[in-house]
């Protein structure tokens, strides 16, 4: 169904992806679930491939390749290691508040090298007292000079152990219109990163706390103008993090389908095929319908963003209906498994404690559907992907159909 959206150079990537996730992710899987940290050597490698560039020009040294090549990069990963999708997608997250509002200074600064895997970007917007609301956040910026003084602290920052650009919003004035963000490089003093904290699920990616006491920022690292922020916040968050939430989730419903399909024929019961249980049958049934529909849906979503169009309800809905279904059909495959789930020797245990770490960020499924009834209404505040079309249409140019979408470096040898 998904080939409705794609062409053969996506369907090459796609191979390129998961022959790549199958060599070099899948070794490490166990390692990562046993150590429950960052595994930033892994997460190099797949950013030397080329892939976190994915909607980067290809006057950057990106792909040019657009939103539905990014989904299908983040869904194979997450389809063998959702670690290793969310590090992914949060390096891809971080690139939108460049590509959109970045100087084009700070593009050709920092778009190379984030495309050829040699800088992995991050956002940072929620706070511990604010959490998802984000005009409630306290952090602070002051100019001083030529610079910028930075003071607060931000959570849930998706990278952070091994982020070298940080796209931080802190407020410079009152109100929405108070808000504005800064690029700001790991080294910088005044800037540092809190310890790892040991997580339900994503072993092997790190979504930390960034701390800034009298952080000096040049006055140039400012993205767009002061009081920017919110639209850096929002679109960043509409345009680039539900989708790429919604490949991740998606990946991780794929590997459930896989897992348990794999068991049901090789587990026998009452001399047979546990498969020929009806209400296993059945089960699988319900699992299937719903990856079916929840690849549908992520994938027209991104086919719209990439055509310029206005998507931002099918954006929320993908997000919404992905992170819900993922987690409905983990939880059948636990029933179907039964005791034989509970252990870690089986991955199933592991989709359903990864496919709870999508519920949230981006907007919990609540949000979405709040978000959904105000564009029914009439009330919404206006679409991302409407005002950004051009930014998020691949120039025709990019998109020969015989010429294949090329990957980094390392990638670009491997396409078929």
């Amino acid at each position: 169904m998904h080939r409705y959206f794609t062409d053969q150079r996506h369907e090459g990537l796609r191979r390129q992806v998961r022959d790549f996730a199958e060599r070099e992710v899948r070794p490490r899987i166990a390692e990562m679930e046993a150590s429950r940290t960052v595994c930033p050597d892994l997460s190099r490698l797949i950013a030397r491939q080329g892939w976190i560039g994915a909607t980067v020009d290809r006057a950057y040294g990106g792909m040019g390749a657009g939103h539905v090549a990014k989904t299908l990069i983040i869904e194979e990963l997450s389809r063998v290691s959702a670690a290793m999708g969310a590090m992914a997608q949060a390096s891809q997250l971080g690139v939108a508040k460049i590509v959109h509002f970045g100087s084009e200074e700070q593009k050709k600064t920092w778009l190379p090298a984030i495309a050829s895997g040699d800088c992995l970007p991050t956002i940072a917007v929620t706070e511990p007292q604010s959490g998802g609301h984000v005009l409630g956040m306290a952090s602070t910026a002051v100019r001083d000079g030529d610079d910028y003084v930075l003071n607060g602290r931000k959570i849930y920052v998706g990278n952070s152990h091994i982020g070298d650009l940080h796209g931080v919003v802190v407020r410079t004035g009152e109100g929405s219109k108070g808000l504005s963000a800064f690029l700001v490089e790991s080294g910088t003093r005044g800037f540092r990163v809190g310890p790892q904290q040991p997580a339900m699920g994503l072993h092997g990616f790190s979504f930390g706390e960034l701390f800034f006491d009298d952080c000096r920022v040049p006055a140039a690292q400012l993205l767009g103008r002061e009081g920017d922020g919110l639209s850096v916040a929002y679109s960043s968050s509409v345009l680039y993090g539900r989708p790429n939430l919604t490949a991740v989730s998606l990946g991780i419903h794929q590997a459930v389908l896989d897992e348990t399909t794999a068991f049901c024929t090789e587990r026998r019961r009452y001399g047979e095929p546990l498969a020929e249980l009806p209400t296993v049958k059945l089960k699988l049934g319900r699992i299937q319908s719903r990856l079916l529909l929840a690849r549908l849906s992520a994938y027209h979503a991104v086919h719209l963003l990439d055509q310029g169009l206005p998507c931002d309800a099918e954006l929320m809905n993908a997000k919404l209906v992905n992170a819900e279904s993922a987690l409905e059909s983990a939880r059948d495959a636990m029933d179907i498994h039964a005791a034989c789930g509970l252990f870690t020797d089986r991955p199933v245990e592991r989709f359903l404690r990864d496919a709870h770490h999508i519920f949230a960020p981006a907007g919990t499924s609540d949000i979405q559907l709040l978000r959904l009834g105000e564009l029914a209404l009439g009330q919404g505040k206006g679409e991302w992907s409407g005002r950004l079309a051009e930014v998020l249409r691949p120039a025709p140019a990019e998109r020969p159909e015989e010429e294949p979408l090329p990957g980094g470096r390392e990638a670009l040898a491997r396409v078929s």
